[in-house]
């Protein structure tokens, strides 16, 4: 359960750092590359993966999907 959530939160960091190199592409180059174009490509990647992780784990009971507390 803990390598789930470390994936998790893993994938998430890594969305974060894709979307600030977009900003940072999209601020800093000319127009001529598709630097930010690949930035962003890759965070909506990253976001399904992590959306995917999320949701094969609470369907392999890794994630309690019920409201009971842990």
């Amino acid at each position: 359960m803990l390598l789930v959530k470390v994936l998790v939160v893993v994938m998430l960091l890594a969305v974060i750092v894709s979307l600030f190199s977009g900003l940072f592409f999209l601020v800093k180059d000319d127009g001529t590359k598709r630097r930010t174009v690949n930035a962003l490509t890759w965070r909506i990647g990253l976001s399904i993966v992590a959306i995917l992780i999320i949701i094969i784990a609470g369907f392999a009971g890794f994630i309690p999907m019920d409201n009971t507390p842990l």
